[in-house]
């Protein structure tokens, strides 16, 4: 009898990055992950709301972003533990650079999404400047418009 295989997500999306952010451009960085930090990226079990990308040292660290561990105590099935500690993204010196003479002038580096197809995890980081609330409630407002316009499309035809 053949086991299950478990159906992994491709990619864990941040919606809430290009909602609080009007993003610029993507680098595909590496992200140095222990075992168990791996298998919950494979299972979904993370969360990127929140968090955000610093540069210490000349290197770029990934905060806040939340690993639910899975616990291997005996008698507790399926217990898990919640992980927000730094971890260390892998980019090419060049890029490192470019990065912070472009956090110097206000920008923010945002991660957007978790990539878990192939062999290795990478995170998509995008350079972003704030958002206000008035430019949210915009997006909102164009966002509910286009809507009625395609659902009014799709009752004529």
């Amino acid at each position: 009898m053949k086991k299950a295989k478990k159906i992994s997500p491709k990619s864990i999306i941040n919606r809430r990055a290009s909602f609080d952010y009007a993003l610029d451009e993507d680098i595909v960085v590496g992200i140095a992950l222990t075992g168990p930090e791996t298998r919950a990226a494979r299972d979904g079990h993370i969360q990127l709301k929140g968090s955000f990308v610093t540069i210490k040292n000349n290197e770029l660290w990934l905060n806040n972003a939340s690993f639910s561990l899975r616990l291997s105590e005996k008698g507790k099935i399926g217990a898990r533990s919640i992980d927000t500690s730094p971890r260390k993204l892998l980019a090419k010196r060049k890029q490192i650079d470019d990065l912070y003479t472009r956090k110097q002038t206000g920008m923010s580096i945002v991660p957007t999404k978790l990539l878990t197809s192939g062999r290795f995890v990478k995170l998509v980081i995008a350079l972003g400047k704030g958002k206000k609330n008035y430019d949210k409630r915009e997006t909102l407002k164009r966002r509910d418009q286009e809507r009625d316009i395609n659902r009014a499309i799709k009752n004529v035809v």
